[in-house]
Protein backbone atom coordinates (compact mmCIF):
# COMPACT_ATOMS: atom_id res chain seq x y z
CA UNK A 1 0.00 0.00 0.00
CA UNK A 2 2.88 2.42 0.85
CA UNK A 3 4.63 1.79 -2.32
CA UNK A 4 1.30 1.76 -4.72
CA UNK A 5 0.11 5.01 -3.30
CA UNK A 6 2.61 7.10 -4.20
CA UNK A 7 2.82 5.31 -7.57
CA UNK A 8 -0.93 5.96 -8.09
CA UNK A 9 -0.29 9.17 -6.89
CA UNK A 10 2.60 10.24 -9.25
CA UNK A 11 0.46 8.93 -11.93
CA UNK A 12 -2.26 10.73 -11.31
CA UNK A 13 0.50 13.88 -11.00
CA UNK A 14 1.69 12.50 -14.34
CA UNK A 15 -1.81 12.67 -15.80
CA UNK A 16 -2.78 15.95 -14.30
CA UNK A 17 0.41 17.83 -16.04
CA UNK A 18 0.53 15.75 -19.15
CA UNK A 19 -3.18 16.24 -19.89
CA UNK A 20 -3.02 20.19 -20.68
CA UNK A 21 0.13 19.97 -22.35
CA UNK A 22 -1.20 17.69 -24.56
CA UNK A 23 -4.75 19.68 -24.98
CA UNK A 24 -2.75 22.72 -25.92
CA UNK A 25 -0.75 20.83 -28.79
CA UNK A 26 -4.18 19.35 -30.30
CA UNK A 27 -5.62 23.18 -30.14
CA UNK A 28 -2.85 24.49 -31.82
CA UNK A 29 -2.67 22.33 -35.02
CA UNK A 30 -6.30 23.14 -35.20
CA UNK A 31 -5.90 26.30 -35.52
CA UNK A 32 -2.99 25.93 -37.95
CA UNK A 33 -5.05 23.25 -39.88
CA UNK A 34 -7.88 25.79 -39.50
CA UNK A 35 -6.04 28.70 -41.19
CA UNK A 36 -4.38 26.65 -44.13
CA UNK A 37 -8.06 25.66 -45.16
CA UNK A 38 -9.14 29.10 -44.86
CA UNK A 39 -6.41 30.58 -47.10
CA UNK A 40 -7.17 27.16 -49.60
CA UNK A 41 -11.03 28.48 -49.55
CA UNK A 42 -9.39 31.89 -50.50
CA UNK A 43 -7.25 31.04 -53.30
CA UNK A 44 -10.32 29.24 -54.70
CA UNK A 45 -12.82 31.70 -54.28
CA UNK A 46 -10.26 34.25 -56.21
CA UNK A 47 -9.35 32.29 -59.04
CA UNK A 48 -13.47 30.97 -59.06
CA UNK A 49 -13.90 35.05 -59.14
CA UNK A 50 -11.20 35.47 -61.90
CA UNK A 51 -13.41 32.44 -64.07
CA UNK A 52 -16.38 34.19 -63.56
CA UNK A 53 -15.09 37.86 -65.03
CA UNK A 54 -13.58 35.53 -68.11
CA UNK A 55 -16.96 34.46 -68.56
CA UNK A 56 -18.72 37.67 -68.60
CA UNK A 57 -16.42 39.02 -70.66
CA UNK A 58 -17.35 36.78 -73.42
CA UNK A 59 -20.84 36.51 -72.73
CA UNK A 60 -21.46 40.27 -73.60
CA UNK A 61 -18.75 40.22 -76.19
CA UNK A 62 -20.66 37.28 -77.96
CA UNK A 63 -18.22 34.42 -77.01
CA UNK A 64 -15.62 36.55 -79.18
CA UNK A 65 -12.89 36.43 -76.06
CA UNK A 66 -10.57 32.93 -77.86
CA UNK A 67 -9.05 30.38 -76.18
CA UNK A 68 -5.99 30.71 -74.93
CA UNK A 69 -4.39 27.48 -75.60
CA UNK A 70 -2.01 27.46 -72.76
CA UNK A 71 0.17 30.41 -70.63
CA UNK A 72 -1.06 33.81 -71.67
CA UNK A 73 1.22 36.68 -71.67
CA UNK A 74 0.39 39.98 -69.79
CA UNK A 75 -0.02 41.62 -73.16
CA UNK A 76 -2.61 39.22 -74.21
CA UNK A 77 -4.80 39.24 -71.31
CA UNK A 78 -4.51 43.29 -71.53
CA UNK A 79 -5.85 43.04 -74.72
CA UNK A 80 -8.35 40.28 -73.68
CA UNK A 81 -9.74 43.35 -71.26
CA UNK A 82 -10.38 45.73 -74.26
CA UNK A 83 -12.39 43.23 -76.06
CA UNK A 84 -14.28 42.32 -73.33
CA UNK A 85 -14.50 45.86 -72.29
CA UNK A 86 -14.41 48.83 -74.44
CA UNK A 87 -15.13 46.25 -77.79
CA UNK A 88 -17.88 44.54 -76.55
CA UNK A 89 -19.67 47.82 -75.32
CA UNK A 90 -19.50 48.67 -79.27
CA UNK A 91 -20.91 45.46 -80.34
CA UNK A 92 -23.74 45.78 -78.16
CA UNK A 93 -24.72 49.39 -79.10
CA UNK A 94 -24.32 47.90 -82.89
CA UNK A 95 -26.65 45.13 -81.65
CA UNK A 96 -29.36 47.77 -80.15
CA UNK A 97 -28.96 49.97 -84.01
CA UNK A 98 -28.89 46.55 -86.01
CA UNK A 99 -29.31 46.78 -89.85
CA UNK A 100 -25.87 47.39 -91.39
CA UNK A 101 -24.38 48.36 -88.26
CA UNK A 102 -24.68 45.38 -86.67
CA UNK A 103 -23.67 43.52 -89.83
CA UNK A 104 -20.55 46.05 -90.06
CA UNK A 105 -19.80 44.83 -86.47
CA UNK A 106 -19.88 41.36 -86.85
CA UNK A 107 -17.11 41.88 -89.43
CA UNK A 108 -15.42 43.99 -86.79
CA UNK A 109 -15.94 40.98 -83.91
CA UNK A 110 -14.20 38.66 -86.43
CA UNK A 111 -11.10 41.18 -86.51
CA UNK A 112 -10.24 41.87 -83.63
CA UNK A 113 -10.15 38.18 -82.95
CA UNK A 114 -7.71 37.59 -85.49
CA UNK A 115 -5.57 40.38 -84.03
CA UNK A 116 -5.79 39.06 -81.02
CA UNK A 117 -4.96 35.65 -82.64
CA UNK A 118 -1.77 36.84 -84.19
CA UNK A 119 -0.85 38.86 -80.40
CA UNK A 120 -1.13 34.82 -78.83
CA UNK A 121 1.21 33.64 -81.77
CA UNK A 122 3.88 36.46 -81.02
CA UNK A 123 3.76 36.17 -77.75
CA UNK A 124 5.40 32.41 -78.22
CA UNK A 125 7.04 32.58 -81.30
CA UNK A 126 9.99 34.38 -83.31
CA UNK A 127 8.82 36.86 -85.56
CA UNK A 128 8.64 35.35 -89.46
CA UNK A 129 10.99 36.84 -92.72
CA UNK A 130 9.25 39.34 -94.16
CA UNK A 131 8.17 37.57 -96.98
CA UNK A 132 6.41 35.00 -94.62
CA UNK A 133 4.76 37.52 -92.79
CA UNK A 134 1.91 38.31 -95.50
CA UNK A 135 0.83 34.89 -94.46
CA UNK A 136 0.37 35.61 -91.21
CA UNK A 137 -1.09 38.71 -91.07
CA UNK A 138 -3.83 37.35 -93.81
CA UNK A 139 -6.92 36.89 -91.39
CA UNK A 140 -6.95 40.80 -90.72
CA UNK A 141 -5.99 42.20 -94.17
CA UNK A 142 -9.00 40.08 -95.33
CA UNK A 143 -11.42 41.67 -92.59
CA UNK A 144 -9.99 45.08 -93.44
CA UNK A 145 -10.62 44.29 -96.98
CA UNK A 146 -14.10 43.26 -96.16
CA UNK A 147 -15.45 46.26 -94.16
CA UNK A 148 -14.11 48.77 -96.88
CA UNK A 149 -16.11 46.74 -99.40
CA UNK A 150 -19.38 46.34 -97.08
CA UNK A 151 -19.17 50.12 -97.02
CA UNK A 152 -18.76 51.00 -100.87
CA UNK A 153 -21.87 48.47 -101.61
CA UNK A 154 -24.14 50.08 -99.56
CA UNK A 155 -23.61 53.99 -99.91
CA UNK A 156 -27.38 54.33 -99.91
CA UNK A 157 -27.85 53.04 -96.04
CA UNK A 158 -29.59 55.09 -93.63
CA UNK A 159 -26.72 54.38 -91.74
CA UNK A 160 -24.13 55.50 -94.34
CA UNK A 161 -22.07 57.37 -91.47
CA UNK A 162 -21.54 54.88 -89.51
CA UNK A 163 -20.27 52.43 -91.76
CA UNK A 164 -18.17 55.57 -93.12
CA UNK A 165 -16.82 55.92 -89.92
CA UNK A 166 -15.55 52.30 -89.07
CA UNK A 167 -14.14 51.81 -93.14
CA UNK A 168 -12.22 54.96 -92.89
CA UNK A 169 -10.49 53.72 -89.49
CA UNK A 170 -11.01 50.46 -89.89
CA UNK A 171 -7.13 50.41 -91.22
CA UNK A 172 -6.14 50.20 -87.52
CA UNK A 173 -6.24 47.13 -87.04
CA UNK A 174 -3.47 46.69 -89.06
CA UNK A 175 -0.72 48.38 -86.52
CA UNK A 176 0.81 44.91 -85.82
CA UNK A 177 2.37 45.23 -89.44
CA UNK A 178 2.88 48.87 -89.04
CA UNK A 179 6.71 49.86 -87.27
CA UNK A 180 8.23 52.12 -85.58
CA UNK A 181 5.38 54.15 -84.37
CA UNK A 182 2.01 52.13 -84.66
CA UNK A 183 0.64 54.10 -81.66
CA UNK A 184 0.65 57.11 -83.85
CA UNK A 185 -0.95 55.31 -86.93
CA UNK A 186 -3.94 54.50 -84.64
CA UNK A 187 -4.49 57.42 -83.74
CA UNK A 188 -4.60 58.68 -87.38
CA UNK A 189 -7.00 55.89 -88.14
CA UNK A 190 -9.06 57.71 -85.33
CA UNK A 191 -9.15 61.07 -86.24
CA UNK A 192 -10.29 59.84 -90.10
CA UNK A 193 -13.11 58.25 -87.94
CA UNK A 194 -14.03 61.80 -86.40
CA UNK A 195 -15.39 63.02 -89.53
CA UNK A 196 -18.13 60.85 -89.85
CA UNK A 197 -18.78 60.33 -86.12
CA UNK A 198 -19.12 63.96 -85.47
CA UNK A 199 -22.08 63.44 -88.31
CA UNK A 200 -23.28 61.04 -86.59
CA UNK A 201 -23.98 63.40 -83.30
CA UNK A 202 -25.36 65.75 -85.57
CA UNK A 203 -28.32 63.94 -86.73
CA UNK A 204 -29.08 62.29 -83.74
CA UNK A 205 -27.85 64.52 -81.06
CA UNK A 206 -31.75 65.55 -79.88
CA UNK A 207 -33.34 61.78 -82.14
CA UNK A 208 -31.41 58.98 -80.54
CA UNK A 209 -29.29 58.81 -77.31
CA UNK A 210 -28.68 55.47 -78.63
CA UNK A 211 -26.01 56.96 -81.66
CA UNK A 212 -24.03 58.80 -79.29
CA UNK A 213 -22.98 56.20 -77.13
CA UNK A 214 -22.46 54.17 -80.32
CA UNK A 215 -19.90 57.22 -81.23
CA UNK A 216 -18.44 57.87 -77.87
CA UNK A 217 -17.86 53.49 -77.19
CA UNK A 218 -16.45 53.21 -80.80
CA UNK A 219 -13.87 55.82 -80.54
CA UNK A 220 -13.09 54.92 -76.84
CA UNK A 221 -11.52 51.20 -78.57
CA UNK A 222 -8.87 53.40 -80.50
CA UNK A 223 -8.12 55.41 -77.34
CA UNK A 224 -7.60 51.99 -75.43
CA UNK A 225 -5.57 50.85 -78.29
CA UNK A 226 -3.27 53.58 -78.81
CA UNK A 227 -2.39 53.28 -74.68
CA UNK A 228 -2.04 49.65 -74.86
CA UNK A 229 0.04 50.09 -77.54
CA UNK A 230 2.07 52.90 -75.90
CA UNK A 231 2.61 50.07 -73.22
CA UNK A 232 3.36 47.17 -74.87
CA UNK A 233 4.41 47.78 -78.49
CA UNK A 234 5.96 51.21 -78.92
CA UNK A 235 7.94 50.34 -81.50
CA UNK A 236 5.88 47.52 -83.11
CA UNK A 237 4.33 44.56 -82.53
CA UNK A 238 7.14 42.40 -79.74
CA UNK A 239 7.32 38.93 -80.65
CA UNK A 240 8.63 36.25 -78.49
CA UNK A 241 12.90 35.61 -78.53
CA UNK A 242 12.52 32.25 -78.22
CA UNK A 243 9.97 29.56 -79.42
CA UNK A 244 9.29 28.37 -83.65
CA UNK A 245 9.25 31.12 -85.86
CA UNK A 246 5.66 32.25 -86.44
CA UNK A 247 3.72 30.82 -89.39
CA UNK A 248 0.57 30.96 -91.35
CA UNK A 249 -1.19 28.05 -89.20
CA UNK A 250 0.34 29.09 -85.52
CA UNK A 251 -2.48 30.79 -84.31
CA UNK A 252 -4.55 28.63 -81.70
CA UNK A 253 -7.90 27.84 -82.87
CA UNK A 254 -10.76 30.10 -81.26
CA UNK A 255 -13.74 28.45 -79.07
CA UNK A 256 -16.79 26.99 -80.11
CA UNK A 257 -19.57 29.48 -80.07
CA UNK A 258 -19.46 31.81 -82.77
CA UNK A 259 -16.07 33.10 -83.22
CA UNK A 260 -14.66 32.74 -86.87
CA UNK A 261 -13.05 29.66 -87.63
CA UNK A 262 -9.14 29.53 -87.40
CA UNK A 263 -7.22 30.90 -90.72
CA UNK A 264 -6.18 28.56 -93.39
CA UNK A 265 -2.81 26.88 -94.37
CA UNK A 266 -0.30 28.96 -95.38
CA UNK A 267 -1.14 29.69 -99.67
CA UNK A 268 0.35 32.18 -101.94
CA UNK A 269 1.15 36.21 -100.22
CA UNK A 270 -2.30 37.66 -99.55
CA UNK A 271 -3.43 41.15 -101.32
CA UNK A 272 -1.34 44.00 -99.11
CA UNK A 273 -3.25 45.40 -96.13
CA UNK A 274 -5.30 48.50 -97.58
CA UNK A 275 -5.52 50.81 -94.75
CA UNK A 276 -6.10 54.02 -95.80
CA UNK A 277 -9.88 54.04 -96.23
CA UNK A 278 -9.55 56.99 -98.06
CA UNK A 279 -9.17 58.13 -101.49
CA UNK A 280 -7.59 56.27 -104.14
CA UNK A 281 -4.34 57.52 -104.30
CA UNK A 282 -4.34 57.09 -100.44
CA UNK A 283 -5.42 53.09 -101.20
CA UNK A 284 -2.37 52.92 -103.89
CA UNK A 285 0.53 54.04 -101.17
CA UNK A 286 -1.08 51.88 -98.26
CA UNK A 287 -1.10 48.78 -100.71
CA UNK A 288 2.39 49.80 -102.19
CA UNK A 289 3.72 49.73 -98.38
CA UNK A 290 2.60 46.66 -97.43
CA UNK A 291 3.91 45.12 -100.64
CA UNK A 292 6.59 46.06 -99.79
CA UNK A 293 6.99 44.40 -96.31
CA UNK A 294 5.64 41.32 -97.78
CA UNK A 295 9.09 40.98 -100.54
CA UNK A 296 11.19 41.87 -97.57
CA UNK A 297 14.62 41.26 -98.81
CA UNK A 298 13.74 39.93 -102.19
CA UNK A 299 13.01 43.84 -102.98
CA UNK A 300 16.38 44.34 -104.57
CA UNK A 301 16.61 41.20 -106.54
CA UNK A 302 15.97 42.28 -109.53
CA UNK A 303 17.97 45.62 -109.43
CA UNK A 304 20.13 45.73 -112.42
CA UNK A 305 23.80 48.15 -112.39
CA UNK A 306 23.56 50.58 -114.31
CA UNK A 307 26.86 52.29 -115.91
CA UNK A 308 27.83 55.79 -116.07
CA UNK A 309 27.83 55.84 -119.56
CA UNK A 310 24.11 54.85 -119.26
CA UNK A 311 23.21 57.61 -117.10
CA UNK A 312 20.99 59.97 -118.78
CA UNK A 313 21.93 62.99 -116.23
CA UNK A 314 26.14 62.14 -117.48
CA UNK A 315 25.39 61.68 -120.97
CA UNK A 316 22.35 64.43 -122.20
CA UNK A 317 22.49 62.38 -125.97
CA UNK A 318 21.09 59.73 -124.40
CA UNK A 319 17.64 61.45 -124.38
CA UNK A 320 17.49 62.42 -127.28
CA UNK A 321 18.10 58.89 -129.02
CA UNK A 322 14.98 57.89 -128.76
CA UNK A 323 15.58 54.59 -127.72
CA UNK A 324 14.47 52.54 -124.63
CA UNK A 325 15.94 53.58 -121.26
CA UNK A 326 16.59 50.95 -119.20
CA UNK A 327 15.40 51.31 -115.39
CA UNK A 328 15.28 48.88 -112.69
CA UNK A 329 11.58 46.96 -111.40
CA UNK A 330 9.47 49.58 -109.68
CA UNK A 331 10.26 49.09 -105.97
CA UNK A 332 6.74 48.34 -104.83
CA UNK A 333 3.92 45.66 -106.65
CA UNK A 334 0.60 47.03 -106.15
CA UNK A 335 -2.23 44.81 -105.29
CA UNK A 336 -4.92 43.91 -107.96
CA UNK A 337 -7.90 45.70 -106.91
CA UNK A 338 -10.70 43.11 -106.48
CA UNK A 339 -13.11 42.50 -109.27
CA UNK A 340 -16.02 44.10 -108.01
CA UNK A 341 -14.14 47.42 -107.79
CA UNK A 342 -12.89 47.07 -111.51
CA UNK A 343 -16.37 47.30 -112.83
CA UNK A 344 -17.69 50.35 -114.24
CA UNK A 345 -20.86 51.83 -112.42
CA UNK A 346 -23.41 52.95 -114.09
CA UNK A 347 -23.69 57.16 -113.77
CA UNK A 348 -26.25 58.53 -111.83
CA UNK A 349 -28.17 61.89 -111.50
CA UNK A 350 -31.45 61.98 -109.67
CA UNK A 351 -33.72 63.11 -106.76
CA UNK A 352 -33.42 60.39 -103.91
CA UNK A 353 -36.21 62.28 -100.79
CA UNK A 354 -34.25 65.59 -100.60
CA UNK A 355 -30.58 64.01 -101.98
CA UNK A 356 -29.83 64.81 -105.07
CA UNK A 357 -26.83 61.89 -106.49
CA UNK A 358 -24.48 62.76 -108.70
CA UNK A 359 -22.29 59.42 -109.03
CA UNK A 360 -19.51 57.83 -111.53
CA UNK A 361 -19.82 60.06 -114.44
CA UNK A 362 -16.74 60.70 -116.65
CA UNK A 363 -15.84 63.34 -119.01
CA UNK A 364 -19.14 65.07 -118.81
CA UNK A 365 -19.22 68.63 -119.08
CA UNK A 366 -22.94 69.95 -119.01
CA UNK A 367 -24.28 68.30 -115.30
CA UNK A 368 -27.00 70.58 -114.28
CA UNK A 369 -29.35 70.89 -111.57
CA UNK A 370 -32.14 73.15 -111.99
CA UNK A 371 -35.10 72.18 -110.26
CA UNK A 372 -33.90 72.41 -106.45
CA UNK A 373 -35.21 73.49 -103.48
CA UNK A 374 -33.49 75.06 -99.90
CA UNK A 375 -34.34 71.67 -98.30
CA UNK A 376 -32.31 69.53 -100.31
CA UNK A 377 -28.69 68.55 -100.63
CA UNK A 378 -26.78 67.84 -103.57
CA UNK A 379 -24.01 64.89 -103.13
CA UNK A 380 -20.82 63.91 -105.99
CA UNK A 381 -19.77 60.47 -105.34
CA UNK A 382 -16.44 59.75 -108.21
CA UNK A 383 -17.18 62.06 -110.87
CA UNK A 384 -14.19 62.43 -112.72
CA UNK A 385 -13.16 65.03 -115.43
CA UNK A 386 -16.93 66.74 -115.57
CA UNK A 387 -18.81 69.92 -114.76
CA UNK A 388 -21.36 70.84 -112.37
CA UNK A 389 -23.73 73.61 -111.89
CA UNK A 390 -26.14 73.78 -109.24
CA UNK A 391 -28.78 76.39 -109.65
CA UNK A 392 -31.20 78.34 -106.84
CA UNK A 393 -30.61 78.04 -103.18
CA UNK A 394 -30.13 74.65 -101.70
CA UNK A 395 -29.25 73.35 -97.98
CA UNK A 396 -25.62 72.08 -98.82
CA UNK A 397 -22.96 70.37 -101.45
CA UNK A 398 -20.64 67.32 -100.65
CA UNK A 399 -17.84 66.61 -103.21
CA UNK A 400 -16.33 62.92 -102.17
CA UNK A 401 -13.45 61.32 -104.28
CA UNK A 402 -13.54 62.90 -107.31
CA UNK A 403 -10.84 64.07 -109.22
CA UNK A 404 -10.72 66.90 -111.73
CA UNK A 405 -14.07 68.54 -111.45
CA UNK A 406 -15.37 71.68 -111.63
CA UNK A 407 -18.17 72.95 -109.56
CA UNK A 408 -20.46 76.34 -110.12
CA UNK A 409 -23.27 76.81 -107.94
CA UNK A 410 -25.39 80.08 -107.16
CA UNK A 411 -26.60 80.21 -102.96
CA UNK A 412 -25.83 77.36 -100.21
CA UNK A 413 -27.35 77.85 -97.02
CA UNK A 414 -25.31 75.37 -94.98
CA UNK A 415 -21.90 74.14 -96.41
CA UNK A 416 -20.04 72.82 -99.54
CA UNK A 417 -17.61 69.99 -98.18
CA UNK A 418 -14.81 68.48 -100.43
CA UNK A 419 -13.46 65.31 -99.27
CA UNK A 420 -10.95 62.86 -100.36
CA UNK A 421 -10.95 64.98 -103.85
CA UNK A 422 -8.03 66.11 -106.15
CA UNK A 423 -8.20 69.18 -108.90
CA UNK A 424 -11.27 70.68 -107.95
CA UNK A 425 -12.42 74.46 -108.60
CA UNK A 426 -15.27 75.77 -106.90
CA UNK A 427 -17.07 78.86 -107.90
CA UNK A 428 -19.27 80.81 -105.84
CA UNK A 429 -22.07 82.83 -108.03
CA UNK A 430 -23.91 84.37 -105.13
CA UNK A 431 -23.76 83.19 -101.12
CA UNK A 432 -22.03 80.66 -99.12
CA UNK A 433 -21.69 81.05 -95.35
CA UNK A 434 -18.51 77.47 -94.82
CA UNK A 435 -16.51 75.82 -97.06
CA UNK A 436 -14.63 72.44 -95.97
CA UNK A 437 -11.63 71.35 -97.55
CA UNK A 438 -10.39 68.06 -95.64
CA UNK A 439 -8.19 65.28 -97.14
CA UNK A 440 -7.45 67.12 -100.61
CA UNK A 441 -4.74 67.92 -103.20
CA UNK A 442 -5.46 71.26 -105.01
CA UNK A 443 -8.27 73.07 -104.73
CA UNK A 444 -9.54 76.85 -106.53
CA UNK A 445 -12.32 78.43 -104.80
CA UNK A 446 -13.53 81.70 -106.77
CA UNK A 447 -15.70 83.78 -104.65
CA UNK A 448 -18.64 86.17 -105.20
CA UNK A 449 -18.34 89.46 -103.82
CA UNK A 450 -21.27 88.52 -101.87
CA UNK A 451 -19.62 85.42 -100.51
CA UNK A 452 -16.57 87.44 -99.49
CA UNK A 453 -17.14 86.46 -95.93
CA UNK A 454 -17.03 83.11 -96.34
CA UNK A 455 -14.75 80.85 -93.57
CA UNK A 456 -13.17 78.46 -95.33
CA UNK A 457 -11.80 75.38 -92.90
CA UNK A 458 -9.09 73.31 -94.38
CA UNK A 459 -7.44 69.98 -92.90
CA UNK A 460 -5.18 67.59 -94.39
CA UNK A 461 -5.17 69.35 -97.69
CA UNK A 462 -2.59 71.33 -100.33
CA UNK A 463 -2.66 73.44 -103.04
CA UNK A 464 -5.40 75.37 -101.73
CA UNK A 465 -6.08 78.17 -103.17
CA UNK A 466 -9.18 81.31 -102.97
CA UNK A 467 -9.56 83.95 -105.70
CA UNK A 468 -11.29 86.82 -105.02
CA UNK A 469 -12.36 89.41 -107.49
CA UNK A 470 -11.21 93.23 -107.52
CA UNK A 471 -12.52 96.46 -108.85
CA UNK A 472 -11.36 95.74 -112.63
CA UNK A 473 -13.31 92.54 -112.59
CA UNK A 474 -10.43 90.50 -112.24
CA UNK A 475 -9.83 87.67 -109.76
CA UNK A 476 -6.83 88.02 -107.29
CA UNK A 477 -5.37 84.46 -106.42
CA UNK A 478 -4.04 83.60 -102.66
CA UNK A 479 -2.66 80.36 -100.84
CA UNK A 480 -4.15 79.23 -98.19
CA UNK A 481 -1.81 78.05 -95.85
CA UNK A 482 -0.71 74.60 -95.38
CA UNK A 483 2.47 74.94 -92.61
CA UNK A 484 2.19 76.11 -89.17
CA UNK A 485 4.63 76.96 -86.40
CA UNK A 486 3.59 76.69 -83.07
CA UNK A 487 5.55 77.99 -79.71
CA UNK A 488 4.62 78.22 -75.73
CA UNK A 489 4.97 82.35 -74.62
CA UNK A 490 4.48 81.46 -71.17
CA UNK A 491 0.99 81.03 -70.77
CA UNK A 492 -0.55 79.14 -73.81
CA UNK A 493 0.33 77.75 -77.04
CA UNK A 494 0.85 80.66 -79.80
CA UNK A 495 0.79 79.48 -83.88
CA UNK A 496 1.15 81.28 -86.56
CA UNK A 497 1.23 80.34 -90.25
CA UNK A 498 4.91 79.88 -91.66
CA UNK A 499 6.17 80.97 -94.95
CA UNK A 500 8.55 79.23 -97.19
CA UNK A 501 10.54 81.51 -99.37
CA UNK A 502 12.31 80.08 -102.69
Amino acid sequence: MSLGGPRARTRKRGLSVSAPRTAHGLKDQITAGHLAVMAELAGLVARLESAVERLEGMSVSGGCAPSTGGPVSPFVEEFDAIVSGAVAQYLTLSQKIGGDVQKHADMMKEGFSAVRQILFVASSHQKPADSALGTVLQPVSKVVTQVQNFREANRRSDHFNHLSAVSESVGALGWIAVAPKPGPYVKEMNDAAMFYTNRVLKDYKEKDKTHTEWVKSYLNIWTEMQTYIKKHHTTGLFWSKTGPVASGSSAPPPPSGGCPPPPPPPGPPPPALDLSGGGDSGNDNRNALFASINKGADITKGLKHVSDKEKTHKNPTLRGAGGPVRTGPKPFAVAPKPAAATQALPPVLELEGKKWKVENHENVQNLVISDTELKQVVYAFKCNKSTLQVKGKINSITLDNCKKIGLVFDDVVGIVEVINCRDVKIQVMGKVPTISINKTDGCHVYLSSESLSCEIVSAKSSEMNVLVPNKDGEFSEMPVPEQFKTVWDGHKLVTTNTEIAG
